[in-house]
C-alpha cells in the first residue's frame, strides 16, 4: 500500500466511532500519492475542502522574544563517573557502539543508567522493566537532550530513541510551570503513524505516571471527541499525526504557544509520506526557542534541509552507518519464479513455517484486494488466516491485532499500513512485499526474535512482472 493512501485516511478520520471506512486505495500511484488529495481530513465530504492546503487557517504567530515567559531547558549535571573518564575512554566507547557524533560542545555518553541524572521514580522504572545498560542513541542522546541542546539522531528502529527522547521530555516537563486553562501541551511528538503514535503514548504512560505527567495520542481513524475532551482538560505530553493535530488546531481546540519541547520521530518517513506542509504549518506555532529533537532511520538531502531550518546550532548523532543498507546480519533467499507458480510457492513455504516451533508469519502484500484473495486462498488450504488493510476501522484493526497477538490466528495478510505497528506483537516469520521490501530493511535491526521474510507481489528491479521473492530473513 502506498503510504499516502494510508495516511491520507489518518487526515480523514474516516472511522468515527470505530465502525467507518477508510477511503482511497491501497495501491494508489506513484508520486501522485503525495497531492492534494493526500491533504484532506475529517471533513472530506465537502468537495471544495479537498482543494485547500493543510493548515491554510492557521496564522503564523508573530513571536516577540522579549514578551515570551522565559523557560529552563538545561538540566544535565554530568555525573562523577562520567567527568573522570579520559577522551580516550570515550572514545573507545563510541567505537565500540558505533557511535558518531557532529557538533560543539558535545558531552561524554552516559554509560549507565544511574549516570543520567534521572529522578530516582525514572530509575525504578527503568530497573521494573528490566532494561540492563542503555543503548547507544540513549547513552549519547540523554546528556545532549538534558542539556537543552537541539539534537538530530539517526538510528534504525528498534535503537531504543524512544526513551531517548520521553525520559528528558519528563525531566523538561517537570522543571515547567504547571499547565493552566486553556494552556496545550509542554511537550509534542510528530509521528508518521497511529501505529508509531500509540507505541511512543505506551512509553510516555509508563514513566510519566509517577510523576503524574499526562499524555494523549492523537490521530486519525478513531472519533475525535474523546480526543479533544484530553486536549481540553489539559495534557504536557501531546503524540499526533500530523494531519489530526492540525485540524484541531484549526478548530481551536488546542494551542502550542506553552510547547518548549518539540520532538520530530521518524522525519525520513513523515517526508516520504508528504507530511511536509503539515510539519511546517505544525512548527509555525510553535514559539523559535523551543528544544527541537529530529529523529530519523535515513540522512537524505530533505531531512538535512528541515534539520537546518527547524534546528539551532544543532549535535547530530549517528548509530551505524549512514548509508541506505539491508542490515548484514541477515541472510537473504530470493525465489524467481512465473506469475502462476507464485501460489504453490507461497503455500510450500507456508508448509515450511508451519513445522517450526515459532511460526507466525506475517504477508505483506501490495493491495487491500490481494490481501483478501490471498487470505481466503490460505484458508482453502487449510491454515487459519486473518487479513488487515486501509478498509478496515481502527476497532477492526486493533482486533485482528490481538488475535494475532494472542496466536489465535498464526497467519497475518496485510498492506504496509501495519508494517510499523507489527514490531512488538511477538513475530517469528516476516513476510514483506517486493515493491517495499527496500524501504523496511533498512528499520528491520528490531530487538526481537528472529524474522522471515517472504513476498508474494510482482514488482522487482526494472519492474518485470512474474516474479515472486520469498525474501527468508534469518536475524
Amino acid at each position: 500500500m502506498a503510504y499516502g493512501e494510508r495516511e491520507r485516511s489518518d487526515r480523514r478520520g474516516g472511522a468515527r466511532g470505530g465502525g467507518g471506512r477508510f477511503g482511497g486505495r491501497d495501491g494508489g500511484g506513484g508520486g501522485s500519492r503525495f497531492s492534494s488529495g493526500g491533504n484532506r481530513d475529517s471533513n472530506f465530504g465537502n468537495n471544495n475542502f479537498k482543494n485547500r492546503q493543510p493548515g491554510e487557517r492557521l496564522r503564523k504567530p508573530r513571536w516577540d522574544m522579549s514578551s515570551l515567559p522565559q523557560f529552563r531547558k538545561d538540566f544535565y549535571q554530568p555525573h562523577a563517573n562520567v567527568m573522570g573518564r579520559t577522551i580516550h575512554v570515550v572514545e573507545s566507547y563510541r567505537s565500540g557502539k558505533e557511535i558518531t557524533v557532529k557538533g560543539t560542545n558535545i558531552p561524554s555518553p552516559n554509560m549507565y543508567f544511574e549516570e543520567g541524572g534521572f529522578p530516582d521514580y525514572v530509575l525504578n522504572e527503568i530497573r521494573r522493566q528490566g532494561f540492563g545498560e542503555p543503548t547507544a542513541i540513549q547513552a549519547q542522546g540523554w546528556p545532549i537532550a538534558l542539556s537543552g541542546r537541539d539534537m538530530v539522531g539517526i538510528a534504525q528502529t528498534g535503537s531504543g530513541k524512544t526513551l531517548a527522547y520521553i525520559l528528558p521530555a519528563i525531566v523538561h516537563i517537570n522543571h515547567q510551570p504547571r499547565l493552566s486553562r486553556n494552556d496545550g501541551p509542554i511537550a509534542l511528538i510528530l509521528a508518521p503513524t497511529r501505529e508509531l503514535a500509540q507505541q511512543i503514548q505506551q512509553v510516555a504512560s509508563d514513566f510519566g505516571m509517577s510523576s503524574q505527567v499526562r499524555n494523549t495520542c492523537i490521530f486519525g481513524g478513531a472519533p475525535k471527541g474523546p480526543q479533544a475532551r484530553d486536549l481540553e482538560r489539559g495534557v504536557e505530553i501531546c503524540i499526533a499525526t500530523p494531519g489530526r493535530l492540525i485540524d484541531f488546531l484549526e478548530r481551536g481546540t488546542t494551542n502550542l504557544r506553552r510547547c518548549t519541547y518539540l520532538v520530530l520521530d521518524e522525519a525520513d518517513r513523515m517526508l516520504d509520506m508528504g507530511f511536509e506542509p503539515q510539519i511546517r504549518k505544525i512548527v509555525e506555532q510553535i514559539r523559535p526557542d523551543r528544544q527541537t529533537l529530529m529523529w530519523s532511520a535515513t540522512w537524505p538531502k530533505e531531512v538535512r534541509n528541515l534539520a537546518e531550518e527547524f534546528l539551532t546550532d544543532y549535535i547530530q548523532i549517528n548509530i551505524g552507518s549512514l548509508q541506505l543498507a539491508a542490515n548484514h546480519n541477515i541472510l537473504q533467499i530470493v525465489d524467481v519464479c512465473e506469475e502462476y507458480e507464485k501460489e504453490n510457492k507461497l503455500m510450500k513455504l507456508l508448509e515450511e513455517i508451519s513445522n517450526e516451533p515459532e511460526n507466525k508469519t506475517i504477508i505483506f502484500v501490495e493491495t487491500k484486494r490481494k490481501v483478501d484473495d490471498i487470505t481466503r486462498a490460505i484458508n482453502r488450504y487449510g491454515w487459519q488466516a486473518i487479513g488487515i488493510h486501509g478498509d478496515k476501522s481502527q476497532q477492526e484493526r486493533d482486533y485482528v491485532l490481538n488475535q494475532f497477538r494472542n496466536s489465535r490466528s498464526a497467519i497475518l495478510v496485510a498492506t504496509d499500513v501495519a508494517a510499523r505497528g507489527l514490531v512488538h506483537v511477538g513475530v517469528e516469520w516476516r513476510t514483506q512485499d517486493a515493491h517495499l521490501v527496500f524501504q523496511p530493511l533498512h528499520r528491520s535491526n528490531v530487538q526481537g526474535p528472529n524474522f522471515e521474510i517472504a513476498s508474494t507481489d510482482p514488482y522487482f528491479g526494472a519492474g518485470e512482472k512474474g516474479v515472486m521473492l520469498p525474501l527468508r530473513i534469518k536475524m
